[in-house]
């Protein structure tokens, strides 16, 4: 079964520093883009990076010079260092990957089961 398996959240100090993985295990042809979004509570969910499968990027306006986005194609692996840690980034955050099964297909949305970043003040 495909999933995406994720760590490294956890609780941190304000100022602090996580980096969060993501691992696409199981059987696919190929992956496109992967992204990290994050839900905060009583809010909606949001991107918070993403990275094309040729590591271009972009990054949420809120957390661009503290958090890094990257991948390791061999490893199906994407990964977010987050530096510099606020309140506000607590939430819970999310791995998204766009798979690809079959040459003939399309890809298909996936997603972690989220890790819990928690920032105290």
């Amino acid at each position: 079964q495909v999933q995406l398996v994720e760590s490294g959240g956890g609780l941190v100090q304000a100022g602090g520093s996580l980096r969060l993985s993501c691992v696409a295990s199981g059987s696919m042809l190929s992956i496109d883009d992967m992204g990290w979004y994050r839900q905060a509570p009583g809010k909606q969910r949001e991107l918070v990076a993403r990275i094309t499968r040729d590591s271009r990027t972009n990054y949420a306006d809120s957390v661009k010079g503290r958090f890094t986005i990257s991948r390791d194609n061999a490893k199906k692996s994407v990964y977010l260092s987050m530096n510099s840690l606020k309140p506000e980034d607590t939430a819970v955050y999310y791995c998204n990957a766009d798979l690809l099964f079959t040459a003939w297909g399309r890809y298909y949305d996936y997603w972690g089961q989220g890790t819990q970043v928690t920032v105290s003040s």
